[in-house]
């Protein structure tokens, strides 16, 4: 007479048991990203194609919002200020984080002292940064015009100027997110083999050759990822801009998550708001696509 075994169903109950407590312990954290980020990224998405106040019933349009966008100077402005924001910001962030972290990964004296006040105003909320440059940079009590006066110069309008007020907003932005450049790089330099730059050395190669064809190489992966760190951050700048200059003076520094802002909060019109958003949104997209697409290029060629 054959014996039929009978299956063992104390590993399935066991996983069923593993997988329920998983998901216990995961469950909030799936509800928050689902309450806080997926859903409202959402309904933004079908309020973009809306006519909405926040307040009255909402009506459909379809892409009205997005061809209003086109045809929107203020929008175009916006679009043009966010632009040379980031086209000066982030390469200028790189440039000097990576030649402060050169200067810092040298054996000089209180070395430590200097990384940790590089590091320092990055840690500063932009908030606290903008009204602490606010009342520095007032063009009639401040403490730069009188140092300015003392200097024999001329006062300046600083942010009240239209032709200065963005570059003075890159500049402190730069006072603060150089800092991060400089940490992260600092970081990576420690990573370089030392091996590579002695045998460098040995084969008679000069600190610039040195830094040209093997320190900065292998710098490649941590220079991609700050470009696209500090792209996204300065697409998406508006603390600094909304403490200090609140968009202006005439529109001078009015940027797209400002105007954003503006129309969803100020002017009510959210639904055109959320359309500028989503735009914003498919910029960020592209851009990371496109670098994405670049790294791997550059890792296959090698």
């Amino acid at each position: 007479m054959p014996i039929t075994i009978a299956p063992n169903r104390r590993p399935r109950r066991e996983a069923r048991r593993d997988t329920g407590t998983a998901w216990t312990f995961v469950s909030p954290a799936v509800l928050i990203i689902i309450g806080l980020g997926i859903a409202p990224m959402l309904w933004s998405l079908v309020l973009s194609f809306q006519a909405n106040d926040l307040v009255t019933p909402s009506r459909w349009v379809g892409l009205e919002n997005y061809d209003a966008l086109v045809q929107d100077p203020n929008f175009g402005r916006a679009v043009r200020n966010t632009l040379v924001y980031t086209v000066l910001f982030v390469p200028l962030s790189l440039v000097l984080g990576l030649a402060l972290a050169l200067v810092l990964n040298q054996r000089i004296r209180l070395v430590g002292l200097y990384r940790t006040l590089m590091f320092a105003p990055f840690v500063i909320s932009l908030t606290a940064q903008g009204v602490l440059f606010s009342f520095i940079l007032d063009p009639e009590f401040g403490v730069a015009n009188s140092l300015l006066h003392r200097l024999g110069l001329s006062p300046q309008g600083f942010l009240t100027d239209p032709g200065q007020a963005l570059f003075v907003l890159i500049g402190i932005s730069l006072w603060s997110g150089t800092g991060f450049c400089v940490v992260v790089y600092l970081a990576a330099l420690q990573e370089v083999p030392p091996s590579l730059v002695e045998s460098a050395r040995l084969d008679g190669a000069g600190r610039w050759q040195v830094l040209r064809h093997v320190v900065l190489p292998s710098l490649t992966p941590v220079t991609v990822f700050l470009v696209l760190w500090q792209l996204i951050q300065s697409l998406q700048v508006f603390d600094l801009v909304y403490v200090t200059t609140r968009g202006g003076p005439l529109g001078s520094t009015t940027v797209i998550v400002y105007f954003v802002w503006e129309q969803a909060f100020k002017t009510f019109t959210a639904g055109y708001g959320a359309a500028a958003a989503y735009v914003l949104a498919a910029a960020l997209l592209i851009i990371a696509v496109a670098i994405r697409l670049v790294r791997r290029q550059g890792a296959t060629t090698r």
